[in-house]
């Protein structure tokens, strides 16, 4: 793979969008938080806007992206993101950046990170050899790794040590190399015929044809019926729901708990969410060679619990020292390394299973469902801070976490062996 120079653009632009993301995600909260003195609502309010896409838009992405060239699609995700923080900075710049400039940048980004992530996903299928599907999956999730060690580093450090509108241009600047690295992808790239044929077609009425629905609609029924008719696959996405939007609620609070309980700069905050990234790296390492050893669903259900079980160990901290960010850094390395092998083993269970023609759909769907409850537990979270304070909050929001493992063990993942599951079959 990596002698195949288009793989490697993908590898390359991915990567460097995958640092604008990650830099985004923590630029945008910590200039309300530091900046403007966004309170625990409007921070839940921010995040929630950010997130609302993903609801919104997963399901028209994957009819999209099943049949556009994903290379396409990337590219324009990218000149979206940069113009839309390209125009934040400007308004920083201008002294206009404020609440309402932050909510719809947080929004046009997190609407086009949607296309490209489907985008980025299906590409991969159309790229290399199914047997060479989780080499090609640990690489690109091996560099979204890479991203989460870089991209709060540098997003913390920029909001503490320079200014809002610099913190807002890096991002934007990112994007516009992963748009150039993208963009040189010279592949031909087949798109997957139409899958209608694979759903059972019922007779076409010969009287008031008016009443058949728009295309994309009958793609994004089809993406729902196959996932849905899959018990793995309908496993993942309950056992991500949970997951998501308890995580969601974690982070509202946890953003708030770092610099106001625990009274950490900016650059400290940076470092200990930075930490979930060397974790992840390690995490797509294992990933190429636990399942195979002990078996998928022993290793879903196992890294689950370890790593979302991590959290539980923040609301006991107290005070800026040392070894508080220490610790903090420890429970970001070992969240990162577990959840990462759940996500990298899950994307293989998930893509082995899924025809090629289907996989945008698939993909969009599970992204729908798994974290399309994610602006809810964001303002979840910023009530919960209000009404209970940070501590408590923290706690009972990261004991929600678990029920994801416990979701997972109670379903056909974890009975899944060491070798991927036959890609089901769809009747005509």
């Amino acid at each position: 793979m990596w002698r195949d120079r288009d793989f490697r653009r993908l590898w390359v632009g991915q990567t460097v969008s995958q640092l604008g993301e990650h830099t985004t995600l923590v630029v945008l909260p910590l200039c309300a938080v530091l900046t403007l003195g966004a309170g625990a609502g409007e921070l839940g309010v921010l995040r929630a806007v950010g997130q609302a896409p993903i609801l919104l838009l997963s399901l028209l992405a994957g009819a999209w992206v099943d049949r556009w060239r994903t290379r396409t699609v990337m590219v324009l995700a990218d000149v979206g993101r940069a113009l839309a923080l390209g125009a934040a900075a400007v308004a920083g710049l201008l002294g206009a950046l404020g609440l309402p400039a932050l909510l719809v940048a947080g929004f046009a980004v997190g609407a086009l990170s949607v296309f490209f992530d489907v985008a980025y996903q299906a590409s991969l299928v159309r790229l290399v050899e199914r047997d060479q599907l989780v080499r090609g999956n640990s690489a690109l999730e091996g560099s979204r790794s890479a991203a989460q060690i870089a991209g709060p580093a540098l997003g913390g450090a920029l909001v503490s040590l320079l200014s809002a509108p610099i913190a807002a241009a890096s991002g934007a600047l990112l994007f516009a190399l992963s748009f150039l690295s993208i963009r040189r992808i010279r592949r031909s790239e087949s798109i997957p015929e139409p899958t209608e044929q694979l759903s059972q077609r019922l007779p076409e009425p010969t009287q008031e044809p008016q009443r058949r629905p728009p295309r994309v609609w009958r793609r994004i029924r089809e993406g729902l019926r196959f996932v849905v008719g899959d018990s793995s696959l309908r496993a993942v996405c309950l056992a991500s729901a949970a997951f998501q939007f308890s995580l969601a609620a974690t982070m509202t609070v946890y953003l708030l708990f770092l610099p106001r309980e625990l009274h950490l700069s900016g650059t400290a905050v940076g470092l200990a969410l930075a930490a979930t990234g060397p974790g992840a790296l390690l995490g797509s390492l294992l990933a190429a060679r636990l399942p195979g050893r002990f078996g998928h669903g022993v290793v879903l259900v196992a890294a689950a619990a370890l790593g979302d079980g991590a959290f539980l160990l923040v609301p006991a901290l107290h005070g800026s020292s040392a070894g508080t960010v220490l610790a903090l850094v420890a429970v970001s390395l070992v969240f990162g390394t577990f959840g990462q092998l759940v996500n990298v083993t899950v994307m293989g269970v998930r893509q082995a299973l899924t025809p090629d023609g289907m996989q945008g759909r698939a993909a969009a769907t599970i992204t729908f469902v798994g974290m399309g409850l994610t602006p809810l537990g964001s303002l979840l979270g910023g009530f919960l801070a209000d009404e209970w304070g940070l501590r408590l909050s923290l706690a009972v929001t990261a004991a929600g976490m678990l029920l994801s493992p416990l979701l997972m063990a109670l379903s056909p993942l974890a009975r899944l062996g060491r070798t991927l599951p036959a890609r089901r079959l769809l009747v005509v």
